[in-house]
């Protein structure tokens, strides 16, 4: 068995070396090997119990496992390209170490269970991690916000401006984005709680195995109920790819936000150098080349959703070679955003708002007008339409005469409207503007630090989309390792 396949007694030739290279996976799914060695162990486990192996030979087994991860997690194991995958690495290391006793390790499995149970408890941990960095993206944008509650902006539509807001409430606006990306991951780990363990090939096993056993040891809250589908499944990849994809574009759009505002157009924010790189030709240059490269990965993350879903989108049942490469896919989907997350957090917390080119900003594009025309509803008891309609000859008026709203004197305000006092001067204010928006989710000073009250106590108390582990029987791989029958 030393340096022969599993199944070189069936053939005749040996594999050709260009096959051998394109069929091994060795180089990407040793990133399993945690998963790997638990899942064995817990089926071990179970074999003994239902007594289809002895409890010696499987002690051999659990034993060996250790060893093998032990020497693995000390970069001490020699992985090799003919053995192709995780899989068989660990069983030809476990010949080695323990004998013939390793033969019994595949009772009841195939490495079509094997493999999809190895990646399904990958995906859950690495979802979880995921969790934790979009948390402190979150958390960094609150800090972020707290100090800026009467930093008032120009909001745009259209990238034109549009009405008065605060720093902190757009700020705010990519907390609540966030949010529903927590909870997309989260529900991704609910969906995905079913352990495909025991289902062999694809049709099960004639042994008579405990497979609520192993999903309990291993965390699942229950077995998967169709074999078929458990060997041939990976929608979970496809949820966290897709979960993966909308995070990106979330921190994509943050980060095209920062680079215009940043521009000398805007001149809106600055960064701290750190943020920052220089030109190789021209010297007064200072470019936000960390928010380009957020805005830039999410092409990497949709390149990914798609090729997961052109692999399986033409998938016969049940398992084909073609699964191969769904890891790396989804490995370097999980690298990318952990990197955007990380770099977006620091981003934000180098951003500076320029306060006064914001405030100056504001002032520009007549954006008080909708103030004037519900003001003009308020007060005066005129349909919105109307309304509207004198607040346009308001700004046809100002902008004639290459005047703010708010350096109009009353006498030009009354010219649209005569039935006017001075109290209608304040309107034009956008401070005024920007904390009069009192409505539940408006940019008002008040309603903002209502907000920034209830988010950081969300974080405090940890509830804020977080899984449980309690909850939803997420064991640390430690546990797994360590779990004896």
């Amino acid at each position: 068995m030393k340096n022969k396949t599993i199944w070189s007694n069936r053939f005749k030739s040996k594999m050709s070396p260009s096959f051998q290279k394109i069929g091994s996976s060795i180089n990407i799914d040793k990133r399993l090997y945690e998963q790997d060695v638990a899942a064995s162990i817990v089926h071990t486990q179970m074999l003994i119990k239902q007594k289809i192996i002895k409890s010696n030979d499987g002690i051999k087994i659990i034993n060996g496992l250790k060893k093998i991860k032990n020497l693995i997690d000390k970069g001490q194991f020699n992985f090799q390209e003919k053995f192709e995958d995780i899989h068989l690495n660990i069983e030809k290391k476990l010949f080695e170490i323990i004998g013939p006793a390793a033969g019994f390790l595949h009772t009841g499995r195939s490495r079509n269970d094997q493999v999809v149970t190895d990646f399904k408890l990958w995906v859950k941990k690495s979802s979880k991690e995921i969790l934790k960095d979009i948390s402190l993206v979150m958390k960094n944008l609150i800090k972020k916000a707290e100090k800026n509650t009467d930093t008032v902006m120009p909001g745009l539509t259209h990238l034109k401006n549009a009405q008065p807001i605060s720093f902190a409430h757009y700020l705010l606006s990519y907390y609540e984005m966030l949010k529903r990306d927590q909870k997309r991951f989260e529900n991704n780990i609910k969906l995905e709680d079913e352990c495909p363990l025991g289902s062999a090939a694809l049709s099960g096993t004639s042994y008579k195995i405990d497979r609520n056993y192993t999903a309990k040891k291993l965390g699942f809250k229950k077995p998967t109920d169709n074999s078929i589908d458990s060997v041939s499944d990976r929608d979970f990849a496809i949820d966290f790819l897709y979960a993966s994809a909308v995070c990106a574009m979330h921190l994509s759009r943050l980060a095209e936000d920062f680079i215009i505002y940043n521009s000398d157009a805007f001149a809106l924010i600055s960064f701290n150098d750190n943020m920052l790189t220089g030109s190789s030709i021209m010297p007064q240059k200072k470019n936000p080349d960390p928010a380009e490269l957020i805005r830039g990965k999410v092409g990497i993350s949709y390149g990914k959703l798609n090729s997961l879903l052109t692999i399986m989108k033409g998938l016969p049942m049940s398992y084909f070679k073609d699964l191969q490469d769904d890891k790396e896919i989804v490995f370097d989907g999980y690298d990318t955003l952990k990197d955007t997350l990380t770099m977006s957090a620091e981003l934000i917390n180098a951003v500076k708002p320029i306060k006064t080119n914001m405030l100056e900003m504001a002032n520009k594009g007549y954006t008080t007008a909708t103030d004037f025309a519900d003001y003009l509803v308020k007060e005066k008891y005129l349909s919105f339409r109307e309304s509207y309609a004198i607040s346009a000859k308001l700004v046809n008026f100002a902008e004639k005469n290459k005047k703010k709203l708010s350096e109009l004197s009353l006498e030009e305000v009354k010219k649209v409207y005569k039935d006017l006092d001075k109290k209608v001067l304040k309107v034009f204010d956008v401070k005024n503007s920007m904390n009069i928006k009192k409505s539940y989710g408006g940019t008002s000073e008040i309603n903002v630090k209502s907000m920034i009250k209830k988010y950081q106590k969300e974080h405090i108390e940890n509830k804020i989309y977080i899984v449980s582990d309690s909850e939803y029987c997420i064991k640390a791989l430690t546990e797994w390792i360590s779990l004896t029958f």
